[in-house]
């Protein structure tokens, strides 16, 4: 284990994909009370915080209104992650990323998406939150968005199904047109930010 920047990163395994690269991970950790935080100016409005992630790549963060936004990069806050969240209550403010790296035969490692797991309401939630979600967000060039979604209670191999999601659709997937897949079961009383 090696601690950089105050966020645990731990080499996970490797994989080699059909097109020939290697696809591997790597986990960092973070705690919004441990990041740079900017106050909100509402009432409803709880500021934004910004943590180191792995090779450069912030993690970023912001909440309102019982739910959170998570974004990764320099212009994290301006990309479409930044606005993406679930309908019910949801909070993320500390907690594991999954990074997926992927190395050309040639090139240079570059993580090209990230899996993240949030605390989501059900509809059956009164104080406690139940609801456990894998997001799997797309990293830039070309955008910083959602793939899409895996329930980590309904489906016993979710961190699975979450990695096959990212290795297989994050990199061809267009912000802003292709819409947020997702994948395996769903309990009920969840709901995706698809409509699912």
């Amino acid at each position: 284990m090696k601690i950089v920047l105050g966020a645990v990163i731990v080499l996970g395994g490797i994989a080699t994909s059909a097109i020939g690269q290697t696809v591997s991970r790597v986990y960092t950790q973070f705690d919004a009370d441990k990041c740079r935080h900017t106050k909100g100016r509402d009432v409803e409005d709880y500021g934004s915080w910004r943590c180191p992630g792995h090779a450069g790549i912030d993690v970023y963060f912001s909440a309102g209104d019982q739910r959170m936004f998570v974004s990764f990069g320099r212009n994290a806050a301006r990309e479409p992650a930044a606005r993406q969240t679930f309908l019910a209550f949801n909070s993320a403010y500390k907690g594991t990323v999954e990074w997926r790296i992927e190395t050309p035969p040639d090139g240079k490692p570059r993580p090209f998406a990230t899996i993240l797991r949030w605390n989501v309401k059900l509809e059956s939630d009164e104080r406690d939150t139940t609801g456990r979600v894998l997001v799997v967000t797309r990293l830039g060039p070309g955008g910083v968005c959602h793939v899409g979604y895996v329930d980590a209670r309904a489906n016993p191999n979710a961190n699975e199904l979450a990695q096959q999601l990212a290795d297989e659709r994050a990199r061809g997937f267009r912000c802003g047109t292709d819409k947020p897949l997702v994948v395996g079961k769903v309990m009920p009383g969840l709901h995706m930010p698809n409509g699912n």
